[in-house]
């Protein structure tokens, strides 16, 4: 039987036009409150757009819980905020069934997983059992809870926080959980500038950020994001780059095929917020250290942190160079 293809539709220069406005939108009205580098509201809007998942680290203070509850509520979609405690059970994350007296059986009571945007703050403070409460919720888009399955919310979206895992009271991520991000955000200290308008600004009111966007304008820029245009050539440049990090002496566990994936995906959102319907080779290199250092896993004479990993992925980009195949 043969296999049935479908077909691709490239979004049009309109498509992109008015994609790229609403981006800019978004991105001017988070800038009202967040006064830091612009890097991470840019990694979290890739993330978004490609239909992954962020993780943002850093010590405390630098403004993460401030960027990511400002960026939801921009984004104008059902939010749930999760503090992530020692004591937090799974339960507590997707929810479980209660018996209800009035007829005598037993209600599913749906937990704070069941939203558009799930903040999930400080998510290392947790034990493993409890973070990985979110693993099939990040990457099936359900729970499932007494045998029975319960569909998330369109689009869903995690944005999750952590402090460095040598603080007191962290636990590590497991891998299987830190592959369910596209990215991975690290928060360092603002500049002297940015540090000296925060001050400034610190006894000030701050201002009410507007929504602008909802679930469906959400969900009309990932359906466009879906479909960029990515030539054969840059697939192969991907695929090399992960080739290289499974071959690397100083890895042990290279980036999988979803890293791959995951890579493409961010390349193409990358390319819409840029006003382009098809991706390029810079696309990939700008952020392959976002999705693939925190994948990678470091053989046992290495330091592991994330430092190291983003060396590893630089000097992978530096050896694999990008070759235009023959055209017939």
């Amino acid at each position: 039987m043969a296999r049935e293809t479908r077909k691709v539709t490239v979004p049009t220069a309109h498509d992109v036009e008015n994609a790229q406005r609403l981006i800019e939108r978004v991105r001017a009205e988070v800038a009202r409150v967040y006064s830091g580098s612009p890097n991470p509201l840019e990694r979290m809007m890739v993330a978004l757009l490609a239909k992954g998942h962020a993780l943002l680290e850093g010590v405390p203070g630098v403004a993460k819980t401030t960027l990511v509850k400002t960026f939801a509520t921009v984004l104008g979609c059902t939010t749930k905020r999760v503090q992530f405690t020692a004591d937090l059970l799974p339960s507590d994350i997707t929810g479980t069934f209660v018996y209800s007296p009035r007829d005598g059986s037993f209600q599913f009571r749906a937990g704070p997983v069941f939203a558009n945007v799930v903040l999930a703050d400080e998510i290392n403070r947790a034990p493993a059992k409890t973070q990985a409460a979110l693993l099939e919720a990040m990457q099936e888009r359900q729970v499932t809870a007494e045998g029975q399955r319960f569909e998330l919310p369109t689009p869903f979206f995690v944005l999750a926080t952590e402090n460095p895992i040598d603080f007191e009271g962290t636990y590590p991520l497991p891998e299987a959980q830190i592959d369910r991000f596209l990215v991975r955000i690290t928060m360092g200290y603002p500049s002297p500038s940015e540090e000296v308008v925060m001050l400034r600004t610190h006894a000030v009111h701050p201002p009410t950020v507007t929504p602008q966007l909802d679930a469906e304008g959400v969900f009309r820029l990932q359906e466009i994001t879906s479909s960029i245009h990515v030539e054969e050539d840059v697939l192969v440049y991907a695929v090399n780059i992960a080739t290289a990090t499974r071959t690397d002496s100083r890895v042990a566990l290279g980036a999988s095929p979803r890293a791959t994936l995951s890579l493409v995906q961010a390349s193409k959102a990358f390319a819409l917020m840029h006003g382009r319907s098809y991706v390029v080779p810079d696309d990939v290199r700008h952020l392959a250290p976002d999705v693939l250092a925190h994948r990678l896993v470091l053989s046992g004479d290495y330091e592991r942190n994330e430092s190291s990993r983003v060396r590893i992925v630089d000097e992978v980009l530096q050896r694999v160079t990008f070759r235009r195949g023959a055209r017939g």
